[in-house]
Protein backbone atom coordinates (compact mmCIF):
# COMPACT_ATOMS: atom_id res chain seq x y z
CA UNK A 1 0.00 0.00 0.00
CA UNK A 2 1.37 3.39 -0.97
CA UNK A 3 1.68 5.81 1.96
CA UNK A 4 -0.27 9.05 1.67
CA UNK A 5 1.61 12.33 1.94
CA UNK A 6 1.21 14.30 5.12
CA UNK A 7 -1.49 16.99 4.66
CA UNK A 8 1.00 19.85 5.09
CA UNK A 9 3.00 18.56 2.09
CA UNK A 10 0.06 18.21 -0.29
CA UNK A 11 0.22 21.78 -1.67
CA UNK A 12 3.99 21.42 -2.23
CA UNK A 13 3.54 18.07 -3.99
CA UNK A 14 0.85 19.51 -6.28
CA UNK A 15 3.13 22.43 -7.15
CA UNK A 16 6.03 20.14 -7.93
CA UNK A 17 3.88 17.92 -10.15
CA UNK A 18 2.56 20.93 -11.98
CA UNK A 19 6.05 22.23 -12.58
CA UNK A 20 7.19 18.83 -13.84
CA UNK A 21 4.28 18.69 -16.26
CA UNK A 22 4.80 22.15 -17.68
CA UNK A 23 8.60 22.44 -17.66
CA UNK A 24 10.13 22.11 -21.15
CA UNK A 25 12.05 18.90 -21.78
CA UNK A 26 15.82 19.20 -21.81
CA UNK A 27 17.02 19.78 -25.36
CA UNK A 28 18.71 16.83 -27.02
CA UNK A 29 22.18 17.92 -28.12
CA UNK A 30 22.55 18.06 -31.87
CA UNK A 31 25.12 15.83 -33.55
CA UNK A 32 27.56 17.53 -35.88
CA UNK A 33 29.10 15.46 -38.66
CA UNK A 34 32.16 16.86 -40.41
CA UNK A 35 34.74 15.61 -42.86
CA UNK A 36 37.24 17.94 -41.22
CA UNK A 37 38.59 18.67 -37.76
CA UNK A 38 35.70 18.97 -35.30
CA UNK A 39 35.54 20.15 -31.70
CA UNK A 40 32.97 18.87 -29.25
CA UNK A 41 32.21 19.22 -25.56
CA UNK A 42 30.45 15.85 -25.40
CA UNK A 43 31.27 12.56 -27.11
CA UNK A 44 33.21 12.06 -30.33
CA UNK A 45 33.62 9.36 -32.99
CA UNK A 46 36.03 9.53 -35.93
CA UNK A 47 35.88 6.80 -38.57
CA UNK A 48 36.24 6.05 -42.26
CA UNK A 49 32.62 6.71 -43.29
CA UNK A 50 30.06 9.34 -42.23
CA UNK A 51 27.19 6.90 -41.59
CA UNK A 52 29.39 4.88 -39.23
CA UNK A 53 30.63 7.92 -37.30
CA UNK A 54 27.05 9.13 -36.94
CA UNK A 55 25.88 5.70 -35.75
CA UNK A 56 28.48 5.75 -32.99
CA UNK A 57 27.72 9.34 -32.03
CA UNK A 58 23.98 8.55 -31.82
CA UNK A 59 24.78 5.82 -29.31
CA UNK A 60 26.84 8.24 -27.23
CA UNK A 61 24.11 10.88 -27.33
CA UNK A 62 21.55 8.30 -26.18
CA UNK A 63 23.67 7.53 -23.10
CA UNK A 64 25.80 4.63 -24.30
CA UNK A 65 29.46 4.59 -23.40
CA UNK A 66 32.52 4.53 -25.67
CA UNK A 67 32.56 0.72 -25.91
CA UNK A 68 28.91 0.74 -27.01
CA UNK A 69 29.64 3.41 -29.61
CA UNK A 70 32.70 1.52 -30.87
CA UNK A 71 30.55 -1.57 -31.44
CA UNK A 72 27.88 0.38 -33.31
CA UNK A 73 30.52 2.11 -35.42
CA UNK A 74 32.21 -1.18 -36.25
CA UNK A 75 29.00 -2.87 -37.38
CA UNK A 76 28.06 0.17 -39.48
CA UNK A 77 31.48 0.11 -41.16
CA UNK A 78 30.85 -3.54 -42.06
CA UNK A 79 28.06 -2.22 -44.29
CA UNK A 80 29.44 1.09 -45.56
CA UNK A 81 33.18 0.42 -45.79
CA UNK A 82 33.41 -3.10 -47.27
CA UNK A 83 37.05 -2.76 -48.28
CA UNK A 84 38.00 -3.20 -44.61
CA UNK A 85 34.99 -2.82 -42.31
CA UNK A 86 33.78 -6.26 -41.50
CA UNK A 87 32.08 -9.03 -39.60
CA UNK A 88 34.14 -11.60 -41.51
CA UNK A 89 37.53 -10.43 -40.25
CA UNK A 90 39.07 -9.47 -36.92
CA UNK A 91 41.12 -6.94 -35.02
CA UNK A 92 41.90 -5.29 -31.72
CA UNK A 93 40.33 -2.84 -29.25
CA UNK A 94 42.20 -0.75 -26.67
CA UNK A 95 40.06 0.68 -23.85
CA UNK A 96 41.04 3.35 -21.33
CA UNK A 97 38.53 3.89 -18.55
CA UNK A 98 37.82 7.29 -16.94
CA UNK A 99 39.81 6.28 -13.84
CA UNK A 100 42.94 5.75 -15.96
CA UNK A 101 42.92 1.95 -15.94
CA UNK A 102 43.01 0.14 -19.28
CA UNK A 103 42.56 -3.17 -21.03
CA UNK A 104 42.67 -4.61 -24.54
CA UNK A 105 40.41 -6.99 -26.44
CA UNK A 106 42.03 -9.39 -28.91
CA UNK A 107 39.62 -10.60 -31.59
CA UNK A 108 42.25 -11.49 -34.16
CA UNK A 109 41.29 -14.36 -36.46
CA UNK A 110 42.51 -17.89 -35.78
CA UNK A 111 43.79 -20.65 -38.01
CA UNK A 112 41.32 -23.53 -38.45
CA UNK A 113 41.91 -26.84 -36.73
CA UNK A 114 43.35 -28.41 -39.88
CA UNK A 115 46.04 -25.72 -40.33
CA UNK A 116 49.74 -26.59 -40.53
CA UNK A 117 52.97 -24.70 -41.42
CA UNK A 118 53.18 -26.00 -44.99
CA UNK A 119 49.56 -25.48 -45.98
CA UNK A 120 50.45 -22.73 -48.47
CA UNK A 121 52.60 -24.96 -50.72
CA UNK A 122 51.27 -26.12 -54.07
CA UNK A 123 51.23 -29.70 -55.36
CA UNK A 124 54.88 -29.33 -56.37
CA UNK A 125 55.87 -28.28 -52.86
CA UNK A 126 56.45 -24.65 -53.90
CA UNK A 127 55.08 -21.63 -52.08
CA UNK A 128 51.90 -20.31 -53.73
CA UNK A 129 50.87 -16.69 -53.25
CA UNK A 130 47.43 -17.55 -54.64
CA UNK A 131 46.82 -20.19 -51.96
CA UNK A 132 48.28 -17.94 -49.25
CA UNK A 133 46.19 -14.88 -50.09
CA UNK A 134 43.31 -15.48 -52.51
CA UNK A 135 41.97 -18.98 -51.91
CA UNK A 136 39.52 -20.40 -49.40
CA UNK A 137 42.57 -21.65 -47.48
CA UNK A 138 43.53 -17.99 -46.94
CA UNK A 139 40.50 -17.42 -44.71
CA UNK A 140 41.01 -17.36 -40.95
CA UNK A 141 38.21 -18.02 -38.44
CA UNK A 142 36.58 -14.57 -38.07
CA UNK A 143 36.78 -12.77 -34.74
CA UNK A 144 35.00 -9.42 -35.04
CA UNK A 145 31.54 -10.43 -33.81
CA UNK A 146 32.98 -12.40 -30.87
CA UNK A 147 35.21 -9.47 -29.94
CA UNK A 148 32.37 -6.97 -30.01
CA UNK A 149 30.13 -9.33 -28.04
CA UNK A 150 32.75 -9.89 -25.34
CA UNK A 151 33.57 -6.19 -25.05
CA UNK A 152 29.86 -5.43 -24.70
CA UNK A 153 29.29 -8.13 -22.11
CA UNK A 154 32.16 -6.91 -19.94
CA UNK A 155 32.15 -3.15 -20.47
CA UNK A 156 29.11 -2.04 -22.46
CA UNK A 157 26.14 -0.25 -20.93
CA UNK A 158 23.53 -0.03 -23.70
CA UNK A 159 21.27 -2.78 -25.05
CA UNK A 160 23.05 -4.94 -27.65
CA UNK A 161 20.20 -4.85 -30.17
CA UNK A 162 20.33 -1.08 -30.36
CA UNK A 163 24.02 -1.19 -31.24
CA UNK A 164 23.54 -3.52 -34.21
CA UNK A 165 20.26 -2.05 -35.50
CA UNK A 166 21.84 0.96 -37.28
CA UNK A 167 23.93 -1.45 -39.37
CA UNK A 168 20.86 -3.60 -40.09
CA UNK A 169 19.01 -0.52 -41.35
CA UNK A 170 21.95 0.63 -43.49
CA UNK A 171 22.19 -2.78 -45.14
CA UNK A 172 18.42 -3.28 -45.51
CA UNK A 173 17.47 0.22 -46.69
CA UNK A 174 20.74 1.08 -48.37
CA UNK A 175 23.06 4.05 -48.13
CA UNK A 176 24.43 6.59 -50.57
CA UNK A 177 27.60 5.43 -52.27
CA UNK A 178 30.44 7.93 -51.99
CA UNK A 179 32.74 8.85 -54.83
CA UNK A 180 35.59 6.98 -53.19
CA UNK A 181 33.58 3.79 -52.63
CA UNK A 182 32.22 3.91 -56.17
CA UNK A 183 35.75 4.18 -57.55
CA UNK A 184 37.02 1.40 -55.29
CA UNK A 185 34.27 -1.01 -56.35
CA UNK A 186 34.61 -0.11 -60.04
CA UNK A 187 38.30 -0.91 -59.80
CA UNK A 188 37.42 -4.46 -58.70
CA UNK A 189 34.93 -5.09 -61.51
CA UNK A 190 37.01 -7.69 -63.33
CA UNK A 191 38.53 -9.19 -60.18
CA UNK A 192 35.10 -9.82 -58.65
CA UNK A 193 33.73 -11.59 -61.74
CA UNK A 194 35.32 -14.79 -60.47
CA UNK A 195 33.36 -14.53 -57.20
CA UNK A 196 29.64 -14.69 -58.11
CA UNK A 197 28.19 -13.79 -54.71
CA UNK A 198 30.56 -10.83 -54.37
CA UNK A 199 29.87 -9.65 -57.90
CA UNK A 200 26.11 -9.81 -57.33
CA UNK A 201 26.37 -7.90 -54.05
CA UNK A 202 28.53 -5.00 -55.23
CA UNK A 203 27.42 -4.51 -58.82
CA UNK A 204 23.97 -3.77 -60.21
CA UNK A 205 23.10 -5.76 -63.32
CA UNK A 206 26.84 -6.19 -63.85
CA UNK A 207 27.51 -2.45 -63.78
CA UNK A 208 29.33 -0.40 -61.12
CA UNK A 209 27.43 1.84 -58.76
CA UNK A 210 27.87 5.55 -59.42
CA UNK A 211 28.46 8.12 -56.67
CA UNK A 212 25.11 8.98 -55.14
CA UNK A 213 23.51 5.63 -55.96
CA UNK A 214 21.95 3.60 -53.15
CA UNK A 215 23.65 0.32 -52.26
CA UNK A 216 21.30 -2.22 -50.66
CA UNK A 217 22.70 -5.46 -49.17
CA UNK A 218 19.72 -7.63 -48.25
CA UNK A 219 21.63 -10.80 -47.36
CA UNK A 220 23.98 -8.85 -45.11
CA UNK A 221 20.97 -7.22 -43.45
CA UNK A 222 19.57 -10.68 -42.63
CA UNK A 223 22.89 -11.79 -41.14
CA UNK A 224 23.18 -8.62 -39.07
CA UNK A 225 19.60 -9.11 -37.88
CA UNK A 226 20.54 -12.56 -36.59
CA UNK A 227 23.48 -11.01 -34.75
CA UNK A 228 21.18 -8.31 -33.39
CA UNK A 229 18.66 -10.84 -32.12
CA UNK A 230 20.93 -13.71 -31.05
CA UNK A 231 24.18 -11.97 -30.16
CA UNK A 232 27.34 -13.97 -30.72
CA UNK A 233 25.33 -17.10 -31.63
CA UNK A 234 23.82 -15.22 -34.53
CA UNK A 235 27.19 -15.55 -36.23
CA UNK A 236 29.04 -18.54 -34.75
CA UNK A 237 26.10 -20.95 -34.68
CA UNK A 238 22.90 -21.61 -36.58
CA UNK A 239 22.16 -20.31 -40.05
CA UNK A 240 25.16 -18.03 -40.48
CA UNK A 241 27.66 -20.66 -39.33
CA UNK A 242 26.06 -23.22 -41.64
CA UNK A 243 26.25 -20.90 -44.66
CA UNK A 244 29.89 -20.05 -43.96
CA UNK A 245 30.92 -23.68 -43.48
CA UNK A 246 29.14 -24.71 -46.67
CA UNK A 247 31.00 -22.06 -48.65
CA UNK A 248 34.29 -23.28 -47.20
CA UNK A 249 33.50 -26.85 -48.25
CA UNK A 250 32.54 -25.75 -51.78
CA UNK A 251 35.79 -23.84 -52.20
CA UNK A 252 38.21 -26.26 -50.53
CA UNK A 253 38.59 -24.20 -47.37
CA UNK A 254 39.10 -25.74 -43.94
CA UNK A 255 36.86 -23.71 -41.62
CA UNK A 256 34.05 -25.82 -40.17
CA UNK A 257 31.13 -25.17 -37.85
CA UNK A 258 33.31 -26.61 -35.09
CA UNK A 259 36.00 -24.00 -35.79
CA UNK A 260 33.37 -21.27 -35.52
CA UNK A 261 31.86 -22.65 -32.31
CA UNK A 262 35.31 -22.90 -30.68
CA UNK A 263 36.40 -19.33 -31.47
CA UNK A 264 36.88 -17.07 -28.45
CA UNK A 265 38.05 -13.48 -28.18
CA UNK A 266 40.66 -12.82 -25.48
CA UNK A 267 41.07 -9.97 -23.02
CA UNK A 268 44.76 -9.19 -22.50
CA UNK A 269 46.98 -6.77 -20.65
CA UNK A 270 47.93 -3.75 -22.78
CA UNK A 271 51.51 -3.01 -23.75
CA UNK A 272 52.44 0.04 -21.71
CA UNK A 273 55.34 2.45 -21.95
CA UNK A 274 56.30 6.05 -21.36
CA UNK A 275 57.73 8.72 -23.63
CA UNK A 276 58.96 12.00 -22.15
CA UNK A 277 56.31 11.90 -19.43
CA UNK A 278 53.45 10.65 -21.63
CA UNK A 279 51.84 7.26 -20.98
CA UNK A 280 51.56 4.95 -23.99
CA UNK A 281 48.80 2.32 -23.91
CA UNK A 282 48.80 0.03 -26.92
CA UNK A 283 48.01 -3.41 -28.27
CA UNK A 284 49.66 -6.57 -27.01
CA UNK A 285 50.69 -9.62 -29.07
CA UNK A 286 49.57 -11.17 -31.35
CA UNK A 287 49.79 -7.62 -32.59
CA UNK A 288 53.38 -6.50 -32.93
CA UNK A 289 52.20 -2.89 -32.92
CA UNK A 290 52.35 -1.91 -29.26
CA UNK A 291 55.64 -3.68 -28.61
CA UNK A 292 57.39 -2.16 -31.62
CA UNK A 293 55.92 1.28 -30.91
CA UNK A 294 57.17 1.39 -27.32
CA UNK A 295 60.55 -0.01 -28.35
CA UNK A 296 61.02 2.73 -30.96
CA UNK A 297 59.88 5.49 -28.61
CA UNK A 298 62.31 4.25 -25.97
CA UNK A 299 65.14 4.45 -28.50
CA UNK A 300 64.15 7.95 -29.64
CA UNK A 301 63.83 9.17 -26.04
CA UNK A 302 67.62 9.17 -25.80
CA UNK A 303 67.96 11.67 -28.65
CA UNK A 304 67.06 15.37 -28.78
CA UNK A 305 64.44 14.84 -31.46
CA UNK A 306 62.90 18.30 -31.04
CA UNK A 307 66.21 19.96 -31.88
CA UNK A 308 66.44 18.03 -35.14
CA UNK A 309 63.36 19.68 -36.63
CA UNK A 310 60.35 17.86 -38.03
CA UNK A 311 61.02 15.85 -41.20
CA UNK A 312 64.64 17.01 -41.38
CA UNK A 313 67.35 14.60 -42.61
CA UNK A 314 68.52 14.08 -39.02
CA UNK A 315 64.98 13.38 -37.82
CA UNK A 316 64.30 10.99 -40.70
CA UNK A 317 67.62 9.19 -40.13
CA UNK A 318 66.94 8.53 -36.46
CA UNK A 319 63.37 7.42 -37.20
CA UNK A 320 64.62 4.97 -39.81
CA UNK A 321 67.27 3.51 -37.52
CA UNK A 322 64.76 3.02 -34.69
CA UNK A 323 62.30 1.44 -37.13
CA UNK A 324 64.97 -0.86 -38.58
CA UNK A 325 65.79 -2.35 -35.19
CA UNK A 326 62.21 -2.70 -33.99
CA UNK A 327 61.12 -4.45 -37.19
CA UNK A 328 64.06 -6.85 -36.94
CA UNK A 329 62.90 -7.72 -33.43
CA UNK A 330 59.33 -8.01 -34.72
CA UNK A 331 60.44 -10.61 -37.26
CA UNK A 332 62.47 -12.51 -34.69
CA UNK A 333 60.23 -12.57 -31.63
CA UNK A 334 56.61 -11.48 -32.17
CA UNK A 335 53.75 -13.98 -32.51
CA UNK A 336 50.64 -15.29 -30.75
CA UNK A 337 51.56 -15.37 -27.03
CA UNK A 338 49.33 -18.40 -26.54
CA UNK A 339 51.78 -20.37 -28.70
CA UNK A 340 55.14 -18.63 -28.15
CA UNK A 341 57.07 -17.04 -25.32
CA UNK A 342 57.12 -13.42 -26.53
CA UNK A 343 59.67 -11.28 -24.62
CA UNK A 344 57.53 -8.15 -24.45
CA UNK A 345 59.01 -6.93 -21.16
CA UNK A 346 62.55 -7.14 -22.53
CA UNK A 347 61.73 -5.51 -25.89
CA UNK A 348 59.87 -2.62 -24.25
CA UNK A 349 62.41 -1.94 -21.49
CA UNK A 350 64.44 1.26 -21.29
CA UNK A 351 67.56 -0.86 -20.73
CA UNK A 352 67.13 -2.72 -24.00
CA UNK A 353 66.51 0.57 -25.82
CA UNK A 354 69.80 1.91 -24.48
CA UNK A 355 71.61 -1.13 -25.85
CA UNK A 356 70.27 -0.77 -29.36
CA UNK A 357 70.48 3.03 -29.30
CA UNK A 358 74.22 2.67 -28.86
CA UNK A 359 74.41 0.92 -32.25
CA UNK A 360 72.99 3.95 -34.10
CA UNK A 361 75.47 6.32 -35.73
CA UNK A 362 74.45 9.97 -35.90
CA UNK A 363 75.10 10.42 -39.62
CA UNK A 364 75.37 6.99 -41.27
CA UNK A 365 72.82 4.33 -42.09
CA UNK A 366 73.01 0.81 -40.72
CA UNK A 367 72.56 -2.22 -42.97
CA UNK A 368 69.70 -4.72 -42.72
CA UNK A 369 70.96 -8.27 -43.11
CA UNK A 370 68.45 -11.06 -43.85
CA UNK A 371 70.84 -13.53 -42.23
CA UNK A 372 69.99 -11.95 -38.88
CA UNK A 373 66.88 -14.15 -38.75
CA UNK A 374 65.56 -17.22 -40.53
CA UNK A 375 62.09 -17.07 -41.99
CA UNK A 376 59.51 -15.25 -44.05
CA UNK A 377 57.27 -12.52 -42.64
CA UNK A 378 54.77 -12.81 -45.43
CA UNK A 379 52.76 -9.95 -46.89
CA UNK A 380 50.53 -7.55 -45.05
CA UNK A 381 48.00 -5.47 -46.93
CA UNK A 382 47.48 -1.77 -46.30
CA UNK A 383 43.68 -2.18 -46.46
CA UNK A 384 42.60 -2.00 -42.83
CA UNK A 385 40.51 0.59 -41.03
CA UNK A 386 40.88 2.41 -37.73
CA UNK A 387 38.40 4.42 -35.69
CA UNK A 388 38.51 6.33 -32.41
CA UNK A 389 35.81 6.97 -29.79
CA UNK A 390 35.67 9.08 -26.62
CA UNK A 391 32.52 9.48 -24.53
CA UNK A 392 31.45 12.34 -22.28
CA UNK A 393 32.86 10.65 -19.18
CA UNK A 394 36.33 10.29 -20.67
CA UNK A 395 36.24 6.59 -21.57
CA UNK A 396 38.37 6.18 -24.71
CA UNK A 397 38.36 3.34 -27.23
CA UNK A 398 40.82 2.78 -30.06
CA UNK A 399 39.83 0.10 -32.60
CA UNK A 400 41.71 -1.23 -35.61
CA UNK A 401 40.14 -4.12 -37.52
CA UNK A 402 40.49 -5.59 -40.98
CA UNK A 403 39.79 -8.18 -43.64
CA UNK A 404 43.55 -8.11 -44.44
CA UNK A 405 43.61 -7.40 -48.20
CA UNK A 406 41.19 -4.92 -49.72
CA UNK A 407 37.84 -6.78 -49.65
CA UNK A 408 39.69 -9.65 -47.99
CA UNK A 409 39.68 -12.89 -49.93
CA UNK A 410 37.04 -11.46 -52.35
CA UNK A 411 34.78 -14.30 -51.15
CA UNK A 412 31.27 -13.34 -50.04
CA UNK A 413 29.32 -16.02 -48.20
CA UNK A 414 26.30 -16.80 -50.44
CA UNK A 415 23.06 -16.04 -48.66
CA UNK A 416 24.87 -14.30 -45.80
CA UNK A 417 26.20 -11.26 -47.63
CA UNK A 418 29.50 -10.67 -45.86
CA UNK A 419 33.07 -10.79 -47.15
CA UNK A 420 35.60 -13.20 -45.70
CA UNK A 421 39.11 -12.24 -44.69
CA UNK A 422 42.38 -13.53 -46.15
CA UNK A 423 44.25 -13.20 -42.86
CA UNK A 424 46.03 -16.53 -43.16
CA UNK A 425 48.37 -14.55 -45.41
CA UNK A 426 49.79 -12.97 -42.25
CA UNK A 427 51.28 -16.30 -41.24
CA UNK A 428 54.75 -16.96 -42.58
CA UNK A 429 54.60 -18.47 -46.04
CA UNK A 430 56.71 -21.49 -45.20
CA UNK A 431 59.34 -22.51 -42.66
CA UNK A 432 62.87 -21.20 -43.10
CA UNK A 433 62.45 -18.69 -45.93
CA UNK A 434 64.10 -15.25 -45.58
CA UNK A 435 64.85 -12.88 -48.43
CA UNK A 436 66.19 -9.37 -48.78
CA UNK A 437 62.86 -8.41 -50.37
CA UNK A 438 61.12 -8.68 -47.03
CA UNK A 439 59.94 -12.25 -46.73
CA UNK A 440 60.48 -13.43 -43.16
CA UNK A 441 59.27 -16.75 -41.77
CA UNK A 442 60.44 -17.30 -38.27
CA UNK A 443 59.21 -20.27 -36.27
CA UNK A 444 56.83 -18.38 -33.92
CA UNK A 445 54.52 -17.15 -36.71
CA UNK A 446 53.95 -20.35 -38.67
CA UNK A 447 50.37 -21.56 -39.18
CA UNK A 448 49.16 -23.99 -36.51
CA UNK A 449 45.68 -25.06 -35.39
CA UNK A 450 43.89 -22.20 -33.59
CA UNK A 451 46.94 -19.92 -33.61
CA UNK A 452 46.38 -16.22 -34.22
CA UNK A 453 48.50 -14.70 -36.97
CA UNK A 454 50.91 -11.84 -36.30
CA UNK A 455 49.62 -8.34 -36.97
CA UNK A 456 50.92 -4.78 -37.21
CA UNK A 457 47.70 -3.13 -36.02
CA UNK A 458 48.50 -0.49 -33.42
CA UNK A 459 45.41 0.99 -31.75
CA UNK A 460 46.92 3.30 -29.15
CA UNK A 461 45.91 5.74 -26.42
CA UNK A 462 48.10 8.52 -24.98
CA UNK A 463 47.64 10.00 -21.52
CA UNK A 464 49.58 12.35 -19.27
CA UNK A 465 49.20 13.06 -15.58
CA UNK A 466 46.11 10.88 -15.45
CA UNK A 467 44.39 12.80 -18.25
CA UNK A 468 43.50 11.55 -21.72
CA UNK A 469 45.64 13.11 -24.46
CA UNK A 470 44.86 11.25 -27.69
CA UNK A 471 43.30 8.19 -29.31
CA UNK A 472 45.43 7.13 -32.27
CA UNK A 473 45.65 4.39 -34.89
CA UNK A 474 45.78 3.75 -38.63
CA UNK A 475 45.47 1.20 -41.40
CA UNK A 476 48.46 0.51 -43.61
CA UNK A 477 49.88 -2.99 -43.10
CA UNK A 478 53.33 -2.78 -41.56
CA UNK A 479 53.32 1.00 -42.04
CA UNK A 480 50.69 1.21 -39.27
CA UNK A 481 53.27 1.05 -36.50
CA UNK A 482 55.38 3.81 -38.01
CA UNK A 483 52.39 6.03 -38.74
CA UNK A 484 51.34 5.89 -35.08
CA UNK A 485 54.95 6.47 -34.00
CA UNK A 486 55.21 9.66 -36.01
CA UNK A 487 51.91 11.06 -34.74
CA UNK A 488 53.13 10.56 -31.17
CA UNK A 489 56.46 12.23 -31.98
CA UNK A 490 54.67 15.10 -33.74
CA UNK A 491 52.61 15.76 -30.62
CA UNK A 492 55.25 15.22 -27.95
CA UNK A 493 58.48 16.42 -29.55
CA UNK A 494 57.26 19.04 -31.98
CA UNK A 495 54.16 20.30 -30.16
CA UNK A 496 52.05 20.15 -33.30
CA UNK A 497 48.34 20.89 -33.25
CA UNK A 498 46.07 17.85 -33.60
CA UNK A 499 45.37 18.62 -37.27
CA UNK A 500 49.06 19.08 -38.10
CA UNK A 501 50.11 16.00 -36.14
CA UNK A 502 47.85 13.88 -38.35
CA UNK A 503 48.38 15.68 -41.66
CA UNK A 504 52.20 15.93 -41.58
CA UNK A 505 53.90 13.70 -44.15
CA UNK A 506 55.25 10.33 -43.02
CA UNK A 507 57.96 7.80 -43.82
CA UNK A 508 58.34 4.05 -43.42
CA UNK A 509 61.14 1.53 -42.96
CA UNK A 510 60.57 -2.11 -41.98
CA UNK A 511 64.10 -3.58 -41.81
CA UNK A 512 63.61 -5.60 -45.00
CA UNK A 513 63.61 -4.55 -47.75
CA UNK A 514 66.40 -2.18 -46.70
CA UNK A 515 64.90 1.02 -48.05
CA UNK A 516 62.94 3.97 -46.70
CA UNK A 517 59.66 5.00 -48.31
CA UNK A 518 58.71 8.66 -47.96
CA UNK A 519 55.34 10.22 -48.63
CA UNK A 520 55.42 12.69 -51.50
CA UNK A 521 56.34 16.07 -50.03
CA UNK A 522 57.93 14.62 -46.89
CA UNK A 523 61.08 16.70 -47.46
CA UNK A 524 62.74 18.76 -50.16
CA UNK A 525 64.94 17.26 -52.87
CA UNK A 526 67.96 18.83 -51.20
CA UNK A 527 67.14 17.20 -47.86
CA UNK A 528 66.45 13.90 -49.58
CA UNK A 529 69.92 14.07 -51.11
CA UNK A 530 71.39 14.52 -47.63
CA UNK A 531 69.47 11.48 -46.39
CA UNK A 532 70.66 9.44 -49.36
CA UNK A 533 74.25 10.50 -48.72
CA UNK A 534 73.94 9.00 -45.23
CA UNK A 535 73.40 5.63 -46.93
CA UNK A 536 69.62 5.41 -46.96
CA UNK A 537 68.04 4.16 -50.21
CA UNK A 538 64.73 6.01 -50.54
CA UNK A 539 61.61 5.87 -52.65
CA UNK A 540 58.45 7.97 -52.72
CA UNK A 541 54.82 7.01 -52.15
CA UNK A 542 51.52 8.78 -52.59
CA UNK A 543 50.05 8.04 -49.15
CA UNK A 544 50.91 6.36 -45.87
CA UNK A 545 48.14 5.51 -43.46
CA UNK A 546 44.74 6.97 -42.66
CA UNK A 547 44.84 7.97 -39.00
CA UNK A 548 41.37 8.91 -37.73
CA UNK A 549 42.20 10.30 -34.27
CA UNK A 550 40.74 12.15 -31.32
CA UNK A 551 42.71 14.56 -29.13
CA UNK A 552 41.89 16.36 -25.90
CA UNK A 553 42.20 20.11 -26.39
CA UNK A 554 42.17 23.04 -24.01
CA UNK A 555 39.52 22.86 -21.32
CA UNK A 556 38.90 19.19 -22.04
CA UNK A 557 37.30 19.84 -25.43
CA UNK A 558 37.49 16.83 -27.72
CA UNK A 559 39.12 17.42 -31.09
CA UNK A 560 38.22 14.87 -33.75
CA UNK A 561 40.66 14.74 -36.65
CA UNK A 562 39.76 12.69 -39.73
CA UNK A 563 42.93 12.07 -41.69
CA UNK A 564 42.87 14.36 -44.76
CA UNK A 565 44.30 11.46 -46.80
CA UNK A 566 40.79 9.92 -46.69
CA UNK A 567 37.99 11.74 -48.53
CA UNK A 568 35.33 9.79 -46.60
CA UNK A 569 36.86 10.14 -43.12
CA UNK A 570 34.39 11.78 -40.77
CA UNK A 571 34.18 13.11 -37.23
CA UNK A 572 30.82 13.11 -35.46
CA UNK A 573 30.24 14.69 -32.06
CA UNK A 574 27.83 16.65 -29.94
Amino acid sequence: MNPRPFPQFVPLLVALLATACTAPAAETPEITVAQATLESGGGMVVSAYPHASRAGAEVLRAGGNAVDAAIATGFALAVTHPVAGNIGGGGFMVIRFPDGSSTVMDFREKAPLRAHPEMFLDEDGEYSFQIHHRSHLAVGVPGTVAGFAQAHEKYGSAAWAGLVEPAVALARDGFEVSERLAGSLAGRLEAFRGYPATFAQFFRDGEPYAPGDTLVQADLASTLARIRDQGRDGFYAGETARLLAEEMERGGGWITEEDLARYQAVEREPVRGTYRGYDIISMAPPSSGGTALVEMLNVLEGFDVAAMGANSPAHAHHLIEAMRRAFRDRATHLADPDFSDVPVARLTSKEYAAEIRATIQADAASVSDPDDVAGDPGWESSETTHYSVVDGDGMAVSVTYTLEGGYGSYITVPGAGFLLNNEMGDFNARPGLTTDRGLIGTEPNLARPEQRMLSSMTPTILARGGELVAVVGSPGGRTIINTVLQIVVNVVDFGMSPADAVATKRLHHQWLPDAARLEDGYMSEEDAAVLTAMGHPISWSGRQGIAHCIFTGEGGVLVGVPDPRDSDGTAAGY
